[in-house]
Formats: structure tokens, sequence, C-alpha cells
């Protein structure tokens, strides 16, 4: 019995990863399109009808890169850092199957903050492994912006806990009461905070116009860069869906997703790059201790 529940989450799991992927494929077509069409030009058109297979056509052009051997451009620490981050990726999908198969458990809130809480070290694994010193800095950025959403989160957590008496995702579809309703104020700095943790504008720190380079990732090409960027894409969804679930319920979770989604294509088309030292001053002396003071005021 055992062995069929384990064989029927492994293919869960598979399939939720593929059909994640494929979104992947045409989040990042829907993406460029819209940013073309904000910035009045024309976006991918070519390969296929209006343009539809250009991210297939991206995919197939990144894997068979040609990678130079018997070159120092990365360590075994940066492989490793790839790998994590797929890994994770994987907990994520699982976490995603097991809520649509009605199996979530008591503690799923929980397993998603630990999950995302290493998502940081996959970063910094993967700029420190590489022997770019631009790729260290900004790894380091990207890692403490993903340290402050884990600060924000996990307050949102614990006042979702109270607010429900369970950690389980399943509660805030089986009340009627929305979250969103009576924590109308979070929900604005959980919109923030997400940015944060995808690396997204105007957070995007992984990157600065002093460096001119990729980021964390600017060492990896073919498969490996395939991976970090796919993975990337992917937590974007996890979040816009996880955001859906913790503050809407009913049709309104439908809706939600996908102005989440829209959200994230919009900052990044209209948003400029926030400075670093004002950022760290809003999301800790603002958005944290306003979290942790309402979560007092809540006990």
């Amino acid at each position: 019995m055992n062995f069929f529940l384990i064989l029927n989450s492994f293919f869960g799991l598979l399939l939720s990863f593929i059909l994640i992927m494929v979104f992947v494929a045409f989040f990042i077509l829907s993406e460029r399109k819209i940013l073309s069409y904000i910035q009045i030009r024309k976006g991918p058109n070519k390969v296929g009808f209006i343009g539809l297979l250009q991210s297939f056509a991206d995919l197939i052009k990144l894997v068979v890169k040609i990678k130079v051997n018997n070159f120092q451009y990365w360590s075994f620490l940066a492989l490793l850092g790839t790998y994590l981050i797929v890994i994770l990726s994987l907990f994520y999908c699982l976490l995603y199957y097991y809520y649509f198969n009605n199996t979530n458990s008591m503690l799923s809130l929980l397993w998603f903050l630990i999950i995302t809480s290493l998502t940081g070290y996959s970063l910094l694994m993967i700029g420190w492994g590489s022997y770019n010193k631009y790729s260290l800095f900004g790894s380091i950025r990207s890692s403490f912006s993903s340290v402050t959403f884990e600060a924000c989160l996990m307050c949102l957590i614990l006042i979702y806990g109270l607010f429900f008496n369970s950690y389980c995702l399943d509660e805030g579809n089986s009340n009627n009461i929305s979250l969103f309703i009576s924590l109308f104020t979070l929900y604005f700095l959980w919109l923030i905070s997400i940015l944060c943790e995808t690396n997204r504008t105007p957070f995007d720190y992984a990157e600065s116009e002093s460096d001119l380079v990729s980021g964390f990732n600017v060492e990896f090409c073919n498969v490996y860069f395939t991976c970090v960027f796919a993975c990337e894409y992917l937590i974007i969804f996890i979040i816009s869906w996880f955001s859906s679930v913790i503050f809407f319920s009913g049709i309104f979770w439908w809706l939600s997703l996908l102005f989440h989604i829209f959200y994230f294509l919009w900052a990044r088309a209209t948003l400029p790059r926030v400075r670093y030292d004002f950022f760290v001053n809003f999301m800790w002396r603002i958005s944290v201790c306003y979290l942790t003071l309402y979560l007092l005021l809540s006990i």
C-alpha cells in the first residue's frame, strides 16, 4: 500500500512539474510580449504562430550551447547550488500537487516556510561557487532579499495560524471569512515582499548598473543556466499561487491568481529599481516591525 502511495506521489509530482514548466514557457513569452507592447515595439513573433513557439526555440538554443571545458568558470559548490534550486522547485511542485489532491498536511505552511528559507542558500552557493566577484556580489544581495522575505513570511504565517487556528493551506478556502478582508493592510506589504523573494523589479539586486552583468548566474551556460532561469520563474508562479491561497477563497482565488501573475509583469515594465538602503530601511524598519507589532497585539 505504501508503495502505491509513493508511486502515486511520484507521478503526481512529475505531472505537476511538467504542467508548471509548460506554464513557465508561456509565462516567459507573455512577459516578453507585454513588455514589448508597453515599450511600443514588437515582441517575439517569428517562431510559430504569432511567436508561440519562441520559448521552446530558446530552450533548444540554450541546451545546445557549447561549453568550454578545461576552463575554471565555476566550482562544485556552484553546481551544488544549481542542483539544490532544482530540488527545491520539485518540493514546491509537491506542495502544489498535495494542495489540489486534497492531501495537505496540517503543517503544510511550515513546510513551505522551510523550502523558501533554503532558496537563499542556493543563490549564495551559485554566486560564491562562480569564479567571479560580480556573481558573488549579486548572490549576496539576492540572498539578503530572500532573508528579508522570510522574516515577513514567518510573521504572516504566525498571523495565519492565529487567525485560522491551523497551519493547513486548506483552512483559508474552507472558511467564509477571507484573510484579505480582515487583514487588508498586510496584503499590500505582502505584494512588496514577494518581489523581494523572486528578485524582481524594483528589487532585482542580483544585477546592478555598476556591475553590468546578468547577476549571480553570469558564469552559467547551456543546461545549468536553463535550470536556474526556469526554476526562478517556477518560483514566481508558486508564490503567485501561494498568495492567492493565503488571502483569497472561492471565485476570487482564480481572479487573484491572474492578478498576481500580471502584477509581476507590470512591476518589471514600470517600476524603477529602488536604492538598496531605501529597500533595507523599508523592509526591516517598517514592514517587519509592523508585522511583529500586529502579531504581538493579536496574541
